[in-house]
Order: C-alpha cells, then sequence, then structure tokens
C-alpha cells in the first residue's frame, strides 16, 4: 500500500470527536396513493411564548458573558454584554414606541450584520413591532433600485435604519417616503436620526406593556425570500415560529446545554440562515455570536482568518465556497489549524452542496490537528420554516443528507412524476405572506403542509431513519411537449460542472418544446485567459471559444439517458444577470424563470437556430 494510501485510510479510520447529540426516532406510514408520513417520536419540549423572554433571562444569570461582539474601527472588538444588550433594547424599544412604529409601519433595516443592527432589531421583537433586514445590495448593487422599490411597497415600512447615511442615503431617497423616518448610526443627521440619540432613549413602563402585550402569533419580523424561483415574498416569521424552532434545534445540538455555542458568522442577517437559526441560536442558548466581517471569497477570507485567531467556536457555519477558501490557509498555518480545531464540535455548510474534495479536506485536517474526525452536516429549511425542518447529525462520509424531521415537525412526501415531493408541517412553519392571500394559499396542500418546491429521496432505500438526499427544484421542473418532465434543478447543476471553469450559471429551456436548449453565461475571466480578449460578445462568438463548448456540449450530450437529460443547443450570453431585472438574487444564485423571461427573445433564437446558436 502506497504512502498516500495509507495516510488516507489513517484518517477515515479514525474515531469522531466525542459530542452529544440528539437521537431521532422516526416512524413511517403510507396511504393508499403512495403518500408518506414520515414523523419524529421525540416531543418538543416547551417554549417561550415571547422570543426575548430568554434574552432577558439570561442577563439575570449570566449579566457580564458577552452576547455579541464585532471588530470596531481601531480592530479591536467591541463587545456587548447580556445585562447591556437587555438594557439598551430597552431604551430602544421606549425610541421605537415613540416614533409610533407598528405592524403597518415596521422597522426596515439595510445595512449589514452589527451591534446596532442586532440591539434595533431585539429591541423591534421585544415591544412587538416587526422588523425586516433587507439585502444590502438592494441599496448598493442595484441600478434603479427596483427590488428596494418592491420591498418597501410591501411592508411600507415607518422607519428605515442604515449604519451609514452616506453611504445608504441615494437608496432610501429613491423609495422612501418624506414621512418615513430616518436612523442612521454613522454621518446622521443632528437629532432624531442619530443612533446615539436613540439608545439615550429613558425606558418607560410603557416598554413592559407592550412586551407583555406580544404573543406567540404576534410579528417579529418579514423576511424575504431569496427570489431564486420568483419575485421574493415577505414572509411572516412569528415569535412562535422562531422560539420554537430555536428549541428545536438546541434539542439537536444537545452539547449546547451544557457548553453554550461560541460563534465566528459572516452569513447575513437578511437570510433565514444567518439572521434567524445563527442569530438567535447564541442567545437561546446563552452564548456568544461573534461577527465575522470576512467572507467566502479570496480577498475576503483573510479577514475570517484573522478572526479566527481570536475565537475559537465549538459550531461553524459556511457556505461551500467559505470551506474552500479557508483550506488553504488551514493547511499552510498551524497556529490557524490549532485554534480553529481546538473547540470545534460540528461543521455545518448549507446553501450548496459540499464537494467531496473540500469534505475530505476538512476531516483529514481535523484528524491531523486533533486525532479525530469533525461531525460535517447540513440540512433542510427555509424562509418560511424559521429555518431548521430535517437535519442530519450522525456521520457520513459525503455530503448531501439533509436529514430527518426535527421534534415537532412531520415531514410529508407526495408522489410527483416519479420523484417525492417534500412538505412539512410543525408550529415553525410560516402562516403565510404579509398581504398576498393568493399566494399563502399556494404555499400550502390541502392539509395545511408547507410546500417546499423540493423534491427529496431516502438515503438509504425505504429506510426513513437513515435521512433523505435532496432530489432537485419540484418548483422550477418542467415538460417538454412530449409529457417527459426535466428535472431542472439536476440537469442545471450537471451542465455547469460538466463546463466546469468556462461556465458561471445556465438556464434550461424546452417548457412544451420538443427538446432542451440552454442559455448559458460564460466564466469572462476564463474567456479573457483563453482568448486575450476583451470584449465579451466577440469573445462569445471566437471561432475556438465556440468549438470547444461545442465538443463539451457533444462529450455532455452521449452521456444523457433521454430527452429530459439531452441539450441539443446552446447560446452564450454576453450580458450577465441582472439583479434589476429579478434574473440573479442577492445570494447570487439565477432565477430561472426570470432570465427566460427577459430573455424570451434568445430562447427564440436558440430553437430558430441562428449562426451564433452551438449545437449537435
Amino acid at each position: 500500500m502506497s504512502a498516500v494510501k495509507e495516510k488516507q485510510r489513517d484518517w477515515r479510520a479514525a474515531p469522531f470527536r466525542e459530542a452529544a447529540f440528539w437521537q431521532p426516532r422516526i416512524t413511517t406510514r403510507e396511504t393508499a396513493d403512495g403518500t408518506i408520513y414520515v414523523e419524529q417520536q421525540l416531543t418538543l419540549p416547551p417554549y417561550p411564548d415571547r422570543i426575548t423572554d430568554v434574552l432577558v433571562e439570561q442577563a439575570i444569570y449570566t449579566p457580564d458573558r458577552t452576547l455579541f461582539a464585532e471588530r470596531g474601527e481601531d480592530g479591536e472588538w467591541r463587545k456587548l454584554s447580556y445585562a447591556q444588550a437587555v438594557e439598551n433594547l430597552r431604551r430602544l424599544g421606549q425610541y421605537l414606541i415613540d416614533m409610533g412604529l407598528s405592524a403597518d409601519a415596521p422597522l426596515a433595516i439595510l445595512s449589514g450584520n452589527s451591534i446596532d443592527h442586532a440591539l434595533l432589531s431585539l429591541a423591534a421583537v421585544h415591544v412587538g413591532i416587526p422588523c425586516a433586514a433587507i439585502s444590502p445590495a438592494y441599496s448598493l448593487v442595484s441600478a434603479d433600485f427596483t427590488r428596494l422599490k418592491d420591498v418597501f411597497a410591501t411592508i411600507r415600512p415607518g422607519m428605515v435604519y442604515a449604519h451609514d447615511a452616506e453611504i445608504f442615503l441615494p437608496a432610501i431617497e429613491a423609495v422612501a417616503g418624506e414621512d418615513t423616518l430616518r436612523l442612521f448610526s454613522k454621518h446622521a443627521p443632528m437629532g432624531k436620526q442619530a443612533f446615539a440619540h436613540a439608545v439615550a432613549t429613558e425606558p418607560t413602563d410603557a416598554v413592559d406593556r407592550a412586551h407583555h402585550a406580544v404573543t406567540p402569533d404576534t410579528i417579529a419580523k418579514f423576511l424575504f425570500t431569496s427570489g431564486s424561483t420568483g419575485t421574493p415574498k415577505a414572509v411572516i416569521n412569528t415569535n412562535r415560529m422562531i422560539s420554537s424552532n430555536q428549541i428545536m434545534v438546541r434539542e439537536v445540538f444537545a452539547y449546547f446545554k451544557q457548553e453554550p455555542p461560541v460563534l465566528l458568522d459572516w452569513a447575513p442577517w437578511h437570510h433565514t440562515a444567518g439572521g434567524n437559526k445563527l442569530f438567535y441560536m447564541a442567545m437561546f442558548n446563552g452564548g456568544t455570536f461573534y461577527i465575522d466581517d470576512g467572507r467566502p471569497t479570496p480577498h475576503d477570507i483573510v479577514k475570517t482568518v484573522r478572526n479566527l485567531r481570536d475565537v475559537q467556536p465549538n459550531w461553524y457555519f459556511n457556505v461551500p465556497k467559505g470551506f474552500e477558501a479557508l483550506i488553504p490557509h488551514l493547511e499552510k498555518d498551524a497556529a490557524l489549524r490549532k485554534a480553529f480545531f481546538s473547540n470545534l464540535k460540528m461543521l455545518w455548510y448549507a446553501g450548496a452542496s459540499l464537494t467531496q474534495h473540500t469534505w475530505e479536506a476538512l476531516e483529514r485536517l481535523a484528524v491531523d490537528e486533533t486525532g479525530t474526525r469533525i461531525i460535517i452536516a447540513t440540512g433542510l429549511g427555509a424562509t418560511e420554516t424559521a429555518p431548521a425542518t430535517l437535519m442530519c447529525t450522525w456521520p457520513q462520509d459525503r455530503a448531501g443528507n439533509v436529514g430527518v424531521p426535527g421534534n415537532g415537525v412531520t415531514l410529508k412526501l407526495v408522489p410527483m412524476d416519479g420523484k417525492y415531493d417534500a412538505r412539512v408541517k410543525g408550529p415553525n412553519i410560516t402562516p403565510g405572506y404579509w398581504h398576498a392571500p393568493e399566494l399563502t394559499q399556494r404555499a400550502f396542500d390541502e392539509e395545511g403542509f408547507y410546500k417546499f418546491g423540493d423534491a427529496l429521496k431516502f438515503a438509504e432505500p425505504g429506510k426513513a431513519e437513515a435521512g433523505f438526499m435532496f432530489d432537485g427544484r419540484t418548483a422550477e421542473n418542467f415538460k417538454l411537449d412530449t409529457g417527459t418532465w426535466v428535472a431542472t434543478g439536476a440537469l442545471r447543476t450537471a451542465f455547469v460542472d460538466h463546463f466546469g471553469d468556462l461556465v458561471r450559471d445556465a438556464a434550461i429551456a424546452g417548457a412544451d418544446r420538443p427538446y432542451l436548449t440552454a442559455l448559458v453565461f460564460p466564466n469572462i475571466e476564463m474567456l479573457k485567459e483563453l482568448t486575450g480578449g476583451t470584449d465579451v460578445a466577440a469573445m462569445c462568438t471566437d471561432p475556438a471559444i465556440r468549438e470547444r463548448f461545442a465538443a463539451l456540449l457533444k462529450e455532455m450530450a452521449d452521456k444523457a439517458t433521454g430527452s429530459s437529460t439531452l441539450i441539443r443547443r446552446i447560446l452564450l450570453v454576453a450580458e450577465p444577470p441582472s439583479m434589476d431585472a429579478g434574473e440573479q438574487t442577492d445570494k447570487g444564485s439565477l432565477n430561472q424563470r426570470a432570465v427566460l423571461r427577459t430573455r424570451a427573445d434568445l430562447v427564440e433564437e436558440l430553437y430558430a437556430g441562428s449562426g451564433r446558436v452551438i449545437g449537435i
């Protein structure tokens, strides 16, 4: 046996680091039509009626423990204790009450993660005023603020907050009315628009009355869907949803009961993963949340690396690209590797599937440093589910298993075109979309189960207790004119994987057509490297580039299993996806429907077979 294989065998044989997780108990029942109900037999413990009750209680028992920390302008950590958090949220709660905010005039937050952002949102929740964290990209990247206008039209905020007035004022002035109040932490005009003024407000018993009026059904926040399958919708998040979900999460990550979570995280709070699961996870378990100013990019990962030298998390989340960017630093920096793995009990990924080489590198590095493997896990959730619903916390050898339903959740699998359409019911599910009754009705089935729009398959045939694997987006699927269903999500992934560095993304066309085609967004940097050119349109029609794409298209076609996986024609698109047109979400994912709608002329060109089309 070679030395390489011997080393590989060694790390695969290593034991897992000890940590307490739940021990799920699953039962299933199947109806005559083939529908399968997967039920979690573990009960959900009681959860608080009001989200911030746990914060107030924690401030009594551990007043000096750090709740949030962030890097200040001087580079040092600015820390906020539990006691300070409660004092400040009471002051800010009084300020929000004085300003007349309500469910019909909520608080909109435009800027990214920060302690001021955290305090404002907690204050609003504490006194029963909904808040909405909105993607900064809608203000800073968009050219005409279309998405931001849509958001404001939906929730009609009574106040808008942004960290820096100079940066966000153009967007605010473009979308907010004169009667919409403003609040800023930096470069604010004098008086009531300054965060420092707001946090100096003296609280009265009005704060306590407002807090005690909060019920489990009181709206805590509006979260907007990413828009990957349509226009972003304002998802109602109640106190019940978030509180029940956090107790569910605590039961799953059972070691939090003895070892409060220490988190270092960058995930944006306008998404449910960062803004619900992680944001509240520290607070509900007496832990500490270090706000990471890094990002999963080659340029900004160095900030994360710096922060990880100071913070030793015992639970760590990232998207696959974040882990990929972190691995080279862990491999070459022994001090970083020691700090990162010193207290770590679990690695959690989401947003996309982790590649096998990334998975194995993380396990190998853990074994090299600690002699043990670390559980690498994921789950299945949505903005509408607060978000955790299915979770996998037992050892796996590769990515993809999204686990089984959490405490209090039932999974329903409905046969649909050879797949199982996934639906869930539980206390963590949204009551619907704000001021959108028709959308709400379509989101639930006749039994009140929320429809993910995702397909699942058994990780092991017939064994629900072994968990489930993601099996594509049923919400994006369509039929050819032959009646053949096309699993669009899986096909797009296969297409991008096959073309490698040449392609950024693709939109698959073919609904009610005789065969499949695709609009392809090439990797412009790779085209420049291959051609030496700078004009994108010219590079897309370069003979050498067309020849390379044609060869790869034929290779993929040769492997196709039928008309549902055979793409006959492609067209290289020079103009990148537009956020303003809804073609791209703020997370960078492609909205296939929007691309095909806004570029309908290019779809027609694909089927007409113009000279720009590449085919087989």
